[in-house]
């Protein structure tokens, strides 16, 4: 929220996917800290990365409703917090994603989302909320005005709750009708900088107790640093791709683009969970809505028995995966 941050993140977007008319902050934050120990075996939390894009919000209130209906919870314990519950969660969403725009005129925008593995969020978001999940091939654009097709009535676009991964619509080469670039007339949520500008660019800026050490991979000499406790992570990019985890000088000599990459300090997570097959990892995401402050509402656990998180990293494990921490 700082003067401070604002001017280091203005390198943090690259200028082709610089949008046009940039809100003041993200409506949405997530902060993902991995859940380690100390000396004494007590669990610390480390902070592995943070967003400014949003993350799977309707899915995790209704998975509590179907955890409470098919499990015994606790009496006083919840996955909201700041005093929301469901009603008052859902109400916040509206507002923030709707806002006082028709339901109809709003629309959840994605890259194929009917194969998105976070599909479900998708659709129920448009169960909580009314909103149309759109595939961006689908979107029509008349001078600066966006439409999507709904029972072959064109519908003009004011808001678009934006889910497209940049790095996605890269590698599948995406052919669509308009330019992020373009001036356009829609308020987006979030604004497609914020991704570029909360992410992995902000970590070597953050230094404290519960944060790994972390570097510009361009600022560092790598005879100053034991690259067996580092990992190499490209700045945009999703679901651990491109991460390297066991690093040599040879390889990282070989990156033609070290601006676009961070080295961050390895963290040896917890044995937290016990399950029939072995101790999972954990990392607990907590879900901000920003409007007027950012506020924590929300959580979301994701479990690993791989070298990270992630599907990709967890195949033909068990007990592994997503789910919801539940606190006093």
């Amino acid at each position: 929220m700082t003067d401070e941050f604002k001017n280091n993140s203005q390198s943090a977007v690259p200028e082709i996917y610089n949008v046009a008319n940039e809100s003041s902050h993200p409506q949405f934050l997530q902060i993902d800290f991995a859940v380690t120990h100390d000396d004494e075996g007590m669990p610390v939390p480390k902070l592995i990365e943070l967003q400014g894009f949003p993350s799977l919000y309707a899915f995790q209130s209704y998975l509590d409703y179907y955890n409470r209906k098919n499990y015994t919870i606790q009496e006083g314990f919840e996955t909201y917090y700041n005093g929301y519950n469901p009603v008052s969660y859902e109400e916040l969403l509206r507002k923030t994603i709707v806002g006082d725009a028709h339901r109809e005129n709003v629309i959840l925008l994605e890259i194929e989302p009917d194969k998105q593995k976070t599909r479900i969020d998708f659709y129920l978001t448009k169960k909580m909320l009314g909103i149309e999940p759109v595939c961006i091939t689908k979107i029509i654009k008349r001078d600066k005005k966006l439409f999507y097709k709904k029972d072959g009535v064109e519908i003009p676009i004011d808001r678009i709750y934006n889910r497209v991964i940049f790095d996605e619509l890269i590698n599948k080469k995406i052919q669509y009708s308009f330019n992020f670039t373009d001036d356009l007339d829609v308020e987006w949520v979030c604004h497609p900088n914020w991704f570029f500008k909360i992410s992995k660019h902000t970590l070597p800026q953050i230094q404290n107790e519960y944060t790994p050490r972390c570097y510009y991979l361009q600022d560092i000499h790598l005879s100053d640093i034991d690259l067996e406790k580092f990992v190499l992570k490209p700045l945009y990019s999703f679901a651990g791709s491109g991460v390297i985890v066991d690093l040599s000088k040879e390889a990282l000599h070989s990156i033609s683009d070290p601006q676009n990459y961070i080295l961050q300090e390895k963290v040896e997570y917890a044995p937290v969970i016990k399950t029939p097959e072995g101790y999972s990892k954990t990392e607990i995401r907590m879900m901000f809505i920003w409007n007027d402050k950012p506020v924590l509402v929300n959580n979301l656990l994701r479990t690993s028995k791989g070298k990270m998180m992630g599907v990709d990293f967890n195949k033909g494990k068990t007990w592994v995966g997503s789910n919801i921490v539940y606190h006093l």
